[in-house]
């Protein structure tokens, strides 16, 4: 039950915040989560990173830059990890190259929200509800140029976050999504005396219908998301490089802008307009009730570091900052990686900035990645 009350508080306090400041919301929000742990080292970003085997997540085009033929990686997040030890997100991604120009690739999310057990009076036998959600998709991506690329990726989602022994009036809710990314890599230039590669990318992911929990419910939008950002790669010589990455995001679904009133007459949260995805994608970019300054504050933003050495030891660090009124995700990141034959090891931890804790404080991540040829 403990569980239960710190769901409960959890969610109470999000609403209070919500009634306030007008925090767009979605069903699966877990897919916002950075999945691997260098992105989450580097501020939780990737659109325009160089390549890895975790680029499904962030932006599938850039498989086809990659140098080696195929690869796996697996991560693990733990979530909530100082209240809770089984509400995990994992992660295992897959990538082959069919030849120089084109790639396809794979990915499977899984959110465990833990045990929860449930109790009707102290002395009984309790019930064990295992409420999780997963996503599946797989992308095909295309070099258009030497130096641009293409994705078209396909997903289907499944939120099962249902007590079923607390009553049917719930369901497991399904839908269906498509992502379409483009990422750009220079050739080696010379900048300034010394040598680097320009890197940017672009990333629209989980365009699809919304996500229905009752059959009498309200249906939810699911994160369809925008994802822009641009680097540069500074090679000093040949075993010493740092790249710098800036990225920004904005949820491409409708702004809270409905008030809901008690019946004392008192404004106590706003919610979403009933309309389409498609019509919640247009209306993102204009439909925030204080106009363009708050459109704006809908943005998150992001920077990254990462130093190589000797294309084995890796170095990274982040900050990624979201506005007050919009949910006031502010924190440092912090990663390390290391290479040893074809295994690649990856760690990151989190540090929040905000008074609004972040669910992954002090949280390591793990990532595991095998390159093949």
């Amino acid at each position: 039950m403990r569980k239960i009350f710190i769901l409960i508080f959890s969610f109470l306090m999000i609403s209070s915040y919500s009634q306030e400041r007008r925090v767009i919301t979605t069903a699966v929000p877990f897919l916002m989560i950075a999945s691997d742990a260098r992105a989450a080292g580097m501020g939780e970003q990737g659109v325009a990173t160089s390549v890895d085997n975790f680029s499904q997540h962030w932006n599938p085009a850039k498989y086809v830059f990659s140098e080696r033929e195929g690869g796996v990686g697996f991560s693990y997040t733990p979530y909530l990890s100082k209240l809770v030890n089984d509400v995990f997100l994992a992660n295992i991604s897959y990538y082959n190259k069919i030849s120089d120009r084109s790639a396809w690739s794979a990915s499977l999310k899984y959110f465990n929200l833990g045990d929860i057990d449930i109790l009707q009076n102290p002395l009984d036998i309790p019930i064990v509800e295992n409420p999780n959600e997963f996503t599946l998709d797989a992308a095909y991506s295309l070099k258009l140029s030497e130096n641009f690329s293409m994705a078209v990726a396909g997903r289907f989602l499944l939120s099962d976050v249902k007590i079923q022994s607390l009553g049917d009036e719930t369901e497991a809710a399904s839908s269906v999504a498509v992502d379409i990314s483009g990422y750009y890599q220079s050739d080696i230039v010379q900048t300034g005396g010394s040598e680097g590669i320009w890197r940017a990318g672009f990333n629209i992911s989980n365009l699809g219908p919304k996500m229905k929990y009752a059959e009498q419910g309200n249906e939810s939008f699911i994160p369809t998301n925008l994802r822009l950002g641009g680097g540069y790669e500074f090679i000093f010589d040949s075993s010493n490089s740092l790249s710098a990455t800036i990225e920004i995001n904005k949820l491409l679904v409708p702004t809270p802008s409905e008030e809901v009133y008690n019946s004392s007459g008192d404004l106590i949260a706003y919610r979403q307009p009933d309309i389409s995805f498609l019509s919640g994608l247009f209306k993102s970019f204009n439909d925030a009730p204080d106009g363009f300054s708050e459109e704006l504050k809908e943005f998150t933003y992001s920077i990254g570091l990462e130093y190589a050495f000797n294309d084995s030891f890796f170095l990274r660090t982040g900050y990624f900052s979201e506005h007050e009124l919009k949910g006031s995700r502010k924190f440092i990141t912090a990663g390390a990686g290391f290479i040893t034959n074809d295994l690649k090891i990856d760690l990151s931890y989190l540090i929040s900035t905000s008074d609004v804790i972040s669910p992954l404080e002090n949280t390591l991540r793990v990532g595991l990645a095998y390159a093949f040829d």
